[in-house]
């Protein structure tokens, strides 16, 4: 059935989102403001209704904040609350799962939705941990589902991880392209395993930040000010891999045998750091460290990267907007 919340690029055109939390709310926000004609389900029709809800407020929000477009509200408020499940999928392109991470509810409902959607319907999961070949054990078609982890919030990041299952059609994943880009996202393939690449990296960085604060060096505060100041800075134009590049490797090896004398051995460094080192290759001082660089490429780099600090240090520098009077400024 219907549900109206007064009642309480690619060949994607149809879409269903699965989930009224903030992962599906901004997945669907994102299809909706693209065009995409969007169908919203959540657990039960009193909350898809509530969904829709705060679909609406959370984008007029951001419209008042001059954040989106006024003609976004239009395109918003054509997102349809359908409930069940199994109603919501019967003639979509594309089923985005965004259900809390929970095993067993992801299984169940996968299974469901899968058997009831067309048979060419794409199955995504947003899982942040689940692999996908493990969930694919309960999906009818398992060749057009994959995995498409979106962050938080969804409408602002712009990386999705697509994790294609081992039994997942290469045009699934192609379309399932086609589509983020039309969103504007920037697709990236990565292998299924558990947590995937960005949690994987995400969780190490908060297990040491929180060691950080019962070792006793710094607050959480702090460590969040650390973090935000200094590495965190880069980290919207470079990957862990250039950066490290451009700083010299062998200063890399240096600070992690400190670590491993003074930490533990999880800061051994890795054999593969070691070997590079040893071939002189320290990165871009030496042309050539994970990357090759000519000695053009590396001043271009270098450039570049000033180029890019130097706006992200004068876009930090600026005041938060506190009114709207400023707001287009």
């Amino acid at each position: 059935m219907t549900i109206d919340a007064t009642e309480g690029g690619s060949l994607v055109q149809r879409a269903t989102v699965l989930g009224g939390g903030t992962m599906g709310l901004g997945i669907a926000q994102v299809l909706a403001v693209a065009g995409i004609d969007v169908a919203l389900c959540d657990a039960s029709p009193a909350l898809t209704r509530s969904a829709m809800e705060r679909l609406r407020q959370r984008t007029r929000t951001q419209v008042e904040a001059g954040l989106r477009e006024p003609e976004d509200m239009d395109r918003v408020g054509s997102v349809r609350g359908c409930f069940p499940p199994e109603d919501a999928v019967a003639a979509t392109d594309l089923v985005c799962e965004a259900v809390p991470e929970d095993l067993p509810l992801k299984r169940s409902l996968l299974h469901s939705v899968s058997g009831a959607a067309p048979t060419e319907t794409i199955i995504a999961s947003n899982t942040s941990s689940f692999p996908i070949d493990e969930l694919a054990e309960h999906v009818h078609r398992p060749q057009r589902f994959l995995g498409l982890h979106w962050f938080s919030p969804p409408e602002w990041v712009p990386g999705v991880e697509v994790i294609a299952g081992s039994r997942t059609a290469p045009e699934v994943v192609h379309d399932c392209h086609l589509l983020l880009r039309r969103l504007g996202k920037c697709p990236t393939d990565v292998a299924s395993s558990p947590a995937f690449v960005a949690n994987r990296i995400q969780m190490a960085m908060f297990l040491e930040a929180v060691s950080c604060v019962e070792d006793g060096l710094a607050s959480a505060e702090q460590v969040d000010e650390v973090v935000r100041s200094t590495f965190g800075f880069r980290l919207p134009n470079f990957g862990p891999f250039q950066i490290a590049d451009m700083a010299g490797l062998d200063v890399y090896l240096s600070v992690l045998r400190t670590l491993q004398d003074g930490v533990g051995s999880r800061f051994a460094p890795p054999p593969r750091l070691v070997e590079l080192v040893e071939q002189g290759r320290f990165g871009t001082k030496a042309g050539a460290g994970f990357g090759e660089y000519s000695a053009d490429e590396g001043d271009q780099l270098m450039r570049y990267r000033d180029t890019r600090y130097a706006a992200m240090s004068r876009f930090l520098s600026k005041p938060l907007i506190s009114d709207g009077s400023d707001a287009n400024a």
